[in-house]
């Protein structure tokens, strides 16, 4: 099947500075993907460079089996969300909608359908002859938003669109935005460093640190599995807990030890052979039991420092010989600062990294 965009051995450089080294990705049509990561990490360079508003220095984008390398923003087939709405403050909604259309000199009849139709499915109906100030936040976004539909391509880049709205209004739109990927079909490509946003929207996630793809999955794989210290260390809130150790070989089976911990790893998925050496163990705040004892799970005993109540969950941090681990729990907690508890872990659900950071 052909990828409706293609990028093969991206390069990006500024003098000797390089933010981008042989990156190739491909992407297939309707899918959703999500480009995560820190600030600096080259994510919207690289979708810039899709979009064509960036030089590359070689390689090739391909959008629609086209090579479009060279070729105009215009002439990419693609539509492009920025962060800043970027509306014409003195234009109405429907005039904002519709002035790439009229510079595309497209029929009047035929701007006025794309318009409706837009308008309709972004619930811009009523707003039509309203101006960007008399919108609210969210309004304006879906108006930025339906600019880009109107042009009915295959193709939508949106470059961090809710990172300008609060809380509640990201919540609303990230809703809208699955929706409307779900009714269009078309295949869309965007870039945040809000987790929440990646994990859900995205069919998949490519992680980026440095310019480099860190990990490409579904976000139920990235999360479960993450492929290095970096993604798994990123992903998730609170953060992975992390225990530094080494893995030997016990009676027959690998265990790991690390600061008085002895933890079989007989239930632990390895992706190649068990190796000796240090090792690094991560596990989410989930993958803790409370009564490990009970559970006949590995214990790693502690005592309570804080507890965050978040309603229908709440997150224990304990202290744990030098350092402070997290735990999930569900339901009402009755944990108090100072109560000793002994969590048990789930070691299936857990991750191994090597020294040199890549997942074991």
């Amino acid at each position: 099947m052909q990828s409706a965009v293609s990028v093969k051995d991206l390069k990006i450089a500024y003098g000797d500075h390089t933010v981008i080294e042989k990156m190739s990705i491909d992407i297939a049509p309707r899918e959703f993907l999500v480009l995560l990561g820190p600030s600096g990490c080259g994510k919207s360079t690289l979708l810039n460079a899709i979009a064509g508003l960036q030089d590359i220095t070689s390689g090739e984008v391909w959008i629609s089996g086209k090579n479009v390398s060279w070729e105009e923003p215009k002439d990419r087939g693609i539509g492009m969300v920025f962060q800043s709405y970027a509306l014409y403050p003195r234009m109405s909604v429907r005039k904002n909608l519709s002035f790439g259309l009229r510079v595309a000199r497209l029929s009047k009849a035929e701007i006025e359908a794309r318009v409706a139709r837009t308008a309709a499915l972004l619930q811009l109906d009523k707003l039509l002859d309203r101006r960007p100030a008399e919108l609210s936040g969210g309004q304006r976004q879906r108006v930025a938003i339906g600019r880009a539909l109107v042009r009915e391509v295959d193709v939508f880049l949106f470059d961090e669109p809710l990172s300008n709205l609060d809380a509640k209004l990201r919540n609303e739109l990230r809703v809208e935005i699955k929706k409307l990927h779900q009714r269009l079909g078309n295949t869309m490509i965007y870039v945040t460093h809000d987790q929440v946003e990646a994990l859900t929207l995205a069919d998949r996630i490519a992680i980026m640190r440095d310019g480099v793809i860190q990990q490409l999955a579904s976000p139920a794989e990235i999360y479960r599995r993450p492929a290095n210290l970096f993604v798994a260390g990123f992903i998730g809130a609170p953060a992975m807990n992390f225990i530094e150790g080494r893995i030997e070989r016990g009676d027959g089976a690998p265990i790991f030890l690390g600061n008085g911990l002895t933890i079989d790893l007989s239930g632990y998925s390895f992706g190649a052979a068990a190796a000796e050496g240090p090792a690094t163990l991560g596990f989410r705040p989930e993958h803790l039991v409370l009564d490990g004892a009970a559970s006949g799970l590995p214990i790693i005993p502690g005592r309570v420092a804080v507890v965050e109540p978040m309603g229908s969950d709440a997150v224990v941090w304990f202290d744990w010989a030098d350092q402070s681990l997290s735990l999930r729990l569900m339901g009402d907690v009755t944990l108090e600062p100072g109560d000793t508890m002994a969590p048990g872990l789930d070691i299936a659900k857990a991750s191994l990294f090597g020294a040199d950071g890549s997942r074991l």
